[in-house]
Order: C-alpha cells, then structure tokens, then sequence
C-alpha cells in the first residue's frame, strides 16, 4: 500500500510544491519544528547514528531513550516509527541506495511490531536545503517514491525536507536544521546537537568513506551498540588529501561546500588520518572478525566490552 497524507495517497507526479500546498498542516508543522531552537542532547540515554548508519528500538530499551543524528546537509534524516509497538528507527541517508535503505528500516521496525494488533507506522523526514546541484530535491523524491513503494501502509506526518528546511543568506542557501533527535519513550522529535558522536566516530565514519552500505548498529534485544567488523584497502590518495589546504577538502569532499558546519574539515581529517593509520583494518581492528560491542554504564555511557563476555 502507498504513502498516505492524512488517509489520502500522496500523489508524487506532482512537484513537491504542489504537495505542500494540498496539505498545509504538513507546512504548519515544518514550522513549528524549524521555530524551536536545537538542544544540545548530552550522551547519557543517546544513541547517535552517523550517517549510512541505522538503529531501531522500543520504548522498552533500558539503555537508549534518545535516538539522534545531525550533520545533514543535503543528507535526510529519516525517523520511522510503529504506534502500536512505539518501536523506532532513525537514520541518516545520503541517496546512496535510497530504495534499498527504505526496504531495511522497515523491516527492522516491523521485527518489532508483528505481534502488535493496533497501531500504524508513521515517518517523519527532515533536512536538505535548496542547494545549487539539487541533490536534496533529488533525496526528497527517492525517500518518498520508496515509501510509497511499500507494500504496508506508511502515514507522512513530518516534512521538513529540501524546500521546507531551507533559508537564504546573502545568496547563498542554507539547512535551517541539520539534525534531529527522536525521543523513544515519548515519540518527541526535536532539532538538536551532540557534544558527543561515538564511540568509534573516526571508525564508523571511515567505514562512510570507503563506500558502505547502510548499516544496523544496534541489537535492541541485547541493548548492545556493535561496531563493525568493517574491512576496506587502503584509500586511494590520501596522502594526497591529507596535504591539501581546508578549501580544496570543502571543494571536493563535501556535496555542500558553502553549507557545512565548521567541524566538517576537521572532521574529514581525522577520518583521513584514521583511513592511512589502518590501511587493512581486517589485520590492526578486527583480527578476530568480531564486533567491537559497547553496553551502556550506569552512569548511562558507552563501555566497550569484551565479546568472550557475551
């Protein structure tokens, strides 16, 4: 079954623009989420996923009450959720396999949801911008033409995306959130920033680099956060790259150049260090082939813990 807006089969042979204006309340409720300042959401209770990353829990979790991702220029933030089950998946979508992303996030909040009798599942989109090579546009359409691809009903009821999200400073174009929490107790959407993006940050963001695929990074049942084994070769130039000055890495690494936060260098930098300092991280990271798995402390923290205590 389609993508519904209130009951109704959103029509997407129409622009975007005209599918705003037959639903305004979607417009309304961009709005008011734009309106609200972005929290800054402390890593007690926080699950963040990075970008081509994806978790999904349920209000149930012990561990992980608040599912977050930020950094999104062009990229989506997708949070899809069962209000039978309340079970939720976040993720951060580039457009590198949007139709097949969709397919697995809605399988994993499914697994979640199959003994639920009532309920519905429900998305919320928010990001993009009106950037100059029209990508966000181009993420917007594959999100919705995915969805309502789906063979189960799939209720829009956050659209905040490309159009909506946007906002024009001296000519030059800007996302007005760049990232979003999802609250799993409460279903609360919120924009917001996180002090902290691990563990693992520089590992899970090479993994990005070197071209995966959309990856699950958290087993709800165990309440275990679990990295990897991520295996790559050796990264074409980045001795290259690492010599460059930061407006040739903005230039070229970015899809954005004009619109990323001002961590974005720095943060491609680590990453390149991370990718020369483990060339084959089958032989320096996952010897044993085995996830590096982190549990939750009491004081609410990630703690890796050994996989011969599982």
């Amino acid at each position: 079954m389609p993508l519904l807006v209130n009951g109704a089969r959103v029509d997407l042979g129409r622009p975007t623009g005209d599918m705003i204006r037959a639903h305004p309340h979607l417009e309304e409720k961009a709005k008011l989420l734009r309106s609200q300042p972005a929290q800054i959401v402390e890593p007690k209770g926080l699950l963040y996923v990075q970008q081509r990353e994806f978790a999904v829990t349920t209000p149930k979790d012990g561990s992980v009450s608040i599912l977050g991702s930020d950094d999104a220029t062009t990229c989506h933030i997708v949070v899809l959720r069962h209000t039978g089950s309340g079970a939720t998946c976040l993720t951060h979508c580039d457009g590198s396999d949007t139709e097949a992303e969709v397919s697995l996030i809605m399988s994993s909040v499914k697994s979640f949801s199959n003994t639920t009798g009532c309920g519905r599942l429900e998305v919320h989109l928010v990001g993009g911008f009106n950037d100059d090579r029209q990508l966000s546009q181009k993420l917007t359409n594959q999100l919705l033409r995915a969805f309502d691809l789906q063979p189960e009903d799939v209720h829009l009821v956050t659209f905040c995306v490309t159009e909506l999200n946007d906002r024009e400073e001296q000519d030059i174009h800007f996302p007005i959130i760049y990232g979003i929490a999802v609250n799993v107790k409460t279903a609360e959407i919120f924009p917001a920033t996180f002090p902290e993006k691990g563990p693992d940050e520089d590992l899970r963001s090479a993994h990005v680099l070197t071209g995966a695929p959309l990856t699950n990074i958290y087993d709800a049942k165990t309440e275990q956060l679990r990295i990897g084994p991520y295996f790559w070769g050796p990264f074409p130039h980045v001795d290259f790259w690492l010599e460059q000055d930061d407006a040739q890495i903005l230039q070229n690494l970015s899809t954005s150049p004009l619109a990323e936060p001002p961590h974005f260098v720095s943060h491609i930098r680590s990453t390149l260090t991370f990718l020369k300092e483990h060339p084959f991280p089958s032989r320096s990271l996952f010897p044993d082939r085995k996830p590096r798995i982190y549990k939750k402390n009491e004081e609410g923290l990630w703690e890796q813990v050994c996989s011969d205590k599982i």
